[in-house]
């Protein structure tokens, strides 16, 4: 047997693939392409080919959408992997099997059965596989091997030219598309959405939330352009009936084929509703036929989804609420929800956003639900600086409303004893609460630490 290289050797240590796939490509490095992972699956021998999948793009919803779909299919007894990104706390959680990450063991296996092939395509080509592709190689073979009966696969970004686009799925979900990525996508909703139809394919049906108009008619237009079906939400399927209920909300929802009541959702605010809606047209879809789907494994499907960091209540006395949240078309959907489901008084915030984000936008969302904000960073070189976030926040806000932390763990209690304060910004002692958001890496650092504070339960 010819001795591999040794930068393709086994890996041993979960640590040591975190590293080998770090020095790659970082997943903000794009070169539109899909020639290196069109090159990479075929000598993995097309692992993607081997299911039948659900393809999930949007700028906002695409990961809680993507665990309805994940719970719903599983519940109906198929074998169900799930690629999703970024990750909240650990590379882990982009590949799941049967609803939960894959171990640091399996991960680790996932990486040292493609890593030789990596560094074929890496001499084969100008520029060398990414973080992201390698992952998405990893996936999809994982997904093969297990076998898995349906994969629900999550884009990173776009959609033409995302690497998980080599798959050919049978169902496209369409979350609501709006401006984020400007710089790589486009800083229209239209050139965001000529990207993002990319992943819509010859015969597939379409599952599409409520767009902007000029956003519906370059979708209508691809549907048209290569055989696809649209359904559309609020026409063909849709939200019937939402209320908030302790711990999530009720929802009546009339899928495709029929009318679903009392389905509890422990899930907070209008957009998990339709995001519900969208999950449950994407499995009828994909299910095909014409009969509705069982209504009592719809209903306990809803009832044990879960979406980490997605308005996810973590600690209790002060209240600390997590929400990745990180442009203004998300900002808006988390100020409802709170709205709506929550009477926090105050409520501040913790802020750590990203550089390449619409920091005054997302600012300007939050600020009517805010009493005061304390700015941070999260660990990546990407992120704003607090002093920066500070005084664009402060354009907002007010000076006597912003407060700076350098480290995201002093801006939790710096924030915390604010609302545990209460009286001193006029309100109510006891009714305090915390919000950290502004970006998935933020939030997942945030989750990190707390949950290890109170005994690491999750």
């Amino acid at each position: 047997m010819t001795e591999l290289p040794p930068q393709a050797r086994p890996a041993e240590t979960y640590a040591e693939v975190e590293d080998a796939l770090l020095s790659r490509w970082p997943e903000t490095r794009l070169e539109p392409s899909l020639d290196r992972i069109t090159a990479f699956l075929e000598l993995l021998g097309d692992p993607q080919r081997g299911y039948p999948a659900i393809h999930l793009t949007g700028t906002n919803g695409k990961t809680s959408t993507a665990r309805m779909v994940e719970t719903l299919v599983g519940a109906m007894g198929l074998r169900v992997g799930r690629f999703s990104s970024p990750h909240l706390e650990s590379m882990t959680e982009r590949i799941s099997l049967d609803g939960e990450p894959i171990s640091e063991e399996a991960f680790v296996a996932a990486f040292n059965d493609v890593a030789p092939y990596t560094h074929l395509v890496d001499e084969d080509g100008p520029h060398p596989l990414s973080f992201f592709e390698t992952v998405v190689g990893m996936a999809y073979a994982a997904f093969a091997d297990a076998p898995v009966d349906a994969a629900v696969v999550e884009v990173g970004m776009g959609g033409a030219w995302d690497a998980t686009n080599v798959i050919d799925a049978t169902v496209a979900v369409l979350t609501p598309i709006a401006v984020d990525h400007a710089s790589y996508l486009g800083d229209t909703p239209v050139a965001i959405a000529n990207e993002k139809v990319g992943i819509v394919k010859p015969g597939a049906t379409v599952v599409s939330a409520v767009q902007p108009d000029d956003v519906e008619v370059v979708v209508a237009e691809r549907c048209a352009e290569v055989g696809a079906t649209l359904v559309r939400e609020g026409i063909d399927f849709g939200v019937a009936a939402r209320t908030p209920a302790v711990g999530g909300q009720v929802l009546s929802l009339q899928g495709l084929r029929g009318r679903y009541d009392d389905l509890f959702v422990p899930l907070y605010g209008a957009h998990q509703a339709q995001n519900a809606a969208l999950a449950l047209a994407a499995v009828e879809a994909f299910v095909g036929g014409d009969d509705p789907l069982d209504a009592e494994v719809v209903r306990n499907a809803f009832a044990e989804v879960s979406s980490p960091g997605r308005l996810e209540v973590v600690r209790r006395s002060p209240t600390i609420v997590l929400d990745a949240a990180h442009n203004p078309h998300g900002a808006a959907a988390l100020v409802a929800a709170l709205e709506d489901s929550f009477v926090f008084s105050p409520l501040i915030g913790v802020l750590g956003v990203m550089g390449d984000k619409d920091v005054e936008g997302l600012l300007s969302e939050l600020e009517p639900v805010l009493a005061h904000v304390v700015c941070t960073r999260n660990s990546s070189d990407r992120s704003t600086s607090p002093t920066d976030l500070a005084q664009v926040a402060r354009g907002i806000f007010g000076h006597d409303r912003v407060s700076e932390a350098d480290r995201l763990a002093d801006a939790i209690d710096q924030a915390a004893a604010l609302a545990e304060a209460g009286g001193a910004l006029g309100e109510a002692i006891g009714s305090g609460a915390v919000l950290v958001t502004g970006s998935v890496v933020t939030v997942g650092e945030a989750r990190s630490l707390l949950l290890r504070q109170r005994g690491g339960e999750s």
